[in-house]
């Protein structure tokens, strides 16, 4: 049985056909808003992305040009063929591009060029620019905050203003926030002819790093890697109780590796994974939000994580790697899903509900014979473990791709699709471009003024020096920031002006060169993690909202049904900074698998205090205990993970001993059927 055939066992579950799929991106992710051009300009715009990629390609292979021209045409690049690509309005034309986006188009390609004519004169300057030079740099600034509202959405752009009228208006600031102020100039000039504002370390990172994985994500799903992931994980969890549900966990995990982006993981595999659980029997909000909530996950699974862990290696400094980072977040990683594939069996045994029917299964000899496909991920994980360089590994990912691509005759792939991967790689970075050249509008900022070091102390002095209260304060400002606003750029403020309170707290009187790396992480990593989950977070929950629109759920319920479900991410957080053994660094096996081990133990009295079953349901005190043991077990403390432990272990022998006595699991009503009038 190959592909289409294990295809067809599904074909009686009503799944999302592309153009729905299209339509629920366009309405939820910004980036994915774009024009569909055709004529001749669809073959300009396609052979430009291709240059792009080609540029990228070459400049990975034989080394990239002097910093500054290298980022400055990327920049370019991305800026050209967003104004090409994006409509100015979110219901603006989709078929034809108008003319004032031309003229940006234009003028976009001709700054692109600036540093390269001018590079000589602008490098012995002294950091002196001229009247060009400042027209220019001020045109540089205006296209970049037009181009991220374009491609990533209106929040980011906001804030980037805000911060460039605060580097402006320093003096009017409130005294703890006051600073001397600079001038239009001067501003103008860090912004673009310095490497501290838009062609600073977010667009570097976004020039060699992101977009070579990006073009290994856009190759993976050339070489049917994707459509394989969701075979995969229907054979290996479909017939476990509610199965479909475990399915969307483990295909989400996967989808990762590919997407960055929370929605479009919701997208991509909710809209086989969320018909298949409102089958079964699951309400349509718990079904989105289980959904919502592993897709957005997807950013925080190693090897392959969200744009944002590449830039967290640049951010930390000290030697810390790519690896490095991926393997800190694997303990995390486990206990993120394994909450939330623990909440989702304890609501299956609820509700009484079985794992998939035979007929709806894949051939399971046939899925492995084709395990063949994950060897770009593996062997990625290998050349970074030996120590070969990220762009590097991306580079021999991307040539692995290639070879599974050819074996693989489920699929197409020859000198077209490799060409098509190339374009789809290069479109797909046009929003990280837009997103890290505007997020070094903030770091330029932030860098310039000494608002960082003025946010984090005021942060400390608003929590009373307390940490606890200080993380909290942190976690709020994360969840606002990054509610509309990508991954990437959340990170990028919260790493610059909330993480440092965290430093500070943790290691009082200690300059940033002698901090433990193990601190460094661990404020770093909690801004991160709040930050992504930011996309599940009601009131804007935007990976819940696109998978309500295919459960046909309402969006705020399924938001906090996604909340709920991942409650672990709200935890975890917290876990890395008190116990930063989690993050493996500096630790004895022992330490990880004692820390690990009460951790899920711990998850599990949460998930069946929240959902309210275990063996049998639960009084509403039985649930406050196994929360309240849970939480004990989870807090780094010996004294604590004891005491959970005993809690837990009394009330696991009660429910083995009355596991026959309590209420019979909830049997789901049968769907109405819709019919039409």
């Amino acid at each position: 049985m190959n592909n289409k055939e294990n295809q067809l066992a599904m074909d009686h579950i009503e799944t999302l056909t592309e153009e729905q799929q299209q339509a629920l991106l366009e309405k939820y992710d910004t980036e994915s808003n774009v024009r569909r051009i055709t004529g001749i300009m669809k073959w300009v715009i396609f052979f430009g992305l291709l240059s792009f990629s080609l540029f990228q390609l070459y400049t990975a292979i034989f080394g990239q040009f002097t910093a500054v021209i290298q980022r400055s045409i990327h920049l370019g690049f991305g800026l050209t063929f967003i104004f090409l690509l994006f409509p100015a309005r979110k219901k603006g034309s989709k078929t034809k591009i108008v003319f004032y986006d031309y003229i940006l188009a234009v003028v976009a390609a001709i700054t692109a060029i600036y540093w390269t004519l001018n590079y000589e004169r602008l490098m012995t300057s002294l950091g002196t620019i001229n009247q060009t030079d400042f027209i220019i740099g001020l045109i540089v600034i205006v296209l970049v905050l037009e181009a991220a509202r374009r491609a990533v959405g209106l929040p980011i752009a906001i804030i980037a203003v805000l911060f460039l009228l605060y580097a402006f208006f320093g003096r009017q600031m409130p005294d703890f926030l006051a600073h001397r102020g600079q001038s239009l100039e001067s501003i103008v000039n860090l912004m673009y002819f310095s490497t501290d504002g838009i062609l600073g370390t977010p667009i570097s990172v976004s020039a060699t790093y992101i977009f070579a994985f990006l073009l290994f994500g856009a190759f993976l799903v050339k070489t049917g890697v994707g459509q394989y992931f969701n075979d995969l994980a229907v054979t290996v969890a479909g017939k476990l109780t509610g199965g479909p549900a475990k399915v969307a966990i483990f295909s989400s995990a996967l989808q990762g590796t590919i997407s960055g982006s929370s929605v479009a993981n919701v997208v991509t595999s909710g809209s086989y994974t969320i018909p298949m659980m409102k089958k079964l029997g699951y309400k349509k909000e718990f079904a989105g939000g289980v959904e919502a909530a592993a897709s957005t996950g997807g950013q925080i699974m190693p090897p392959i994580m969200g744009a944002a862990a590449f830039l967290m290696v640049e951010f930390i400094g000290r030697g810390i790697t790519y690896w490095d980072i991926a393997k800190a977040a694997i303990i995390p990683a486990i206990l993120y899903f394994t909450g939330i594939w623990i909440m989702t069996h304890f609501e299956a045994k609820r509700l009484g509900l079985e794992g998939l029917k035979d007929e709806d299964m894949p051939n399971r000899k046939e899925v492995f014979k084709k395990i063949y496909l994950l060897v770009p991920i593996l062997l990625i994980i290998v050349l970074m473990i030996s120590g070969v360089p990220v762009i590097h590994s991306a580079l021999y990912g991307i040539l692995s791709c290639i070879v599974v691509g050819i074996i693989n005759r489920d699929v197409k792939f020859g000198v077209k699709e490799f060409i098509e991967a190339l374009v789809d790689g290069a479109r797909t970075a046009l929003g990280v471009v837009a997103a890290t050249a505007c997020a070094g509008i903030i770091v330029g900022v932030v860098v310039k003024t000494g608002l960082g070091l003025s946010l984090a102390n005021t942060l400390v002095d608003l929590a009373g020096g307390s940490i606890l209260l200080t993380l909290v304060f942190v976690m709020i400002a994360s969840l606002v920031l990054g509610m509309g606003s990508p991954t990437t750029a959340n990170y990028v403020i919260t790493s610059t002006i909330a993480a440092p309170a965290i430093v500070a707290l943790l290691a009082p009187d200690v300059s940033q060169a002698l901090v433990p790396v193990t601190i460094l992480l661990s404020a770093h990593f909690f801004v991160f993690y709040f930050g992504i989950i930011a996309d599940i977070t009601p009131p804007v929950a935007l990976a819940a909202f696109a998978a309500s629109g295919i459960s046909g759920g309402d969006p705020i319920k399924t938001g906090v049904s996604s909340a709920k479900l991942a409650i672990a991410a709200f935890i975890i957080p917290y876990m890395i900074v008190f116990s930063p053994e989690l993050l493996m660094i500096d630790v004895t096996i022992l330490q990880v698998v004692w820390v690990l081990i009460t951790a899920v133990l711990g998850m599990i009295a949460i998930g069946a205090g929240v959902i309210g079953f275990w063996y049998r349901k639960i009084n509403w005190i039985e649930r406050l205990v196994l929360i309240a043991a849970g939480l004990a077990m989870i807090y780094p403390e010996r004294i604590s993970d004891v005491s959970g432990l005993v809690v837990f272990g009394i009330l696991f022998v009660i429910q083995l001993m009355t596991k026959n006595k309590g209420n019979k699991p909830t049997t789901p009503k049968t769907p109405k059927v819709e019919t039409a009038n």
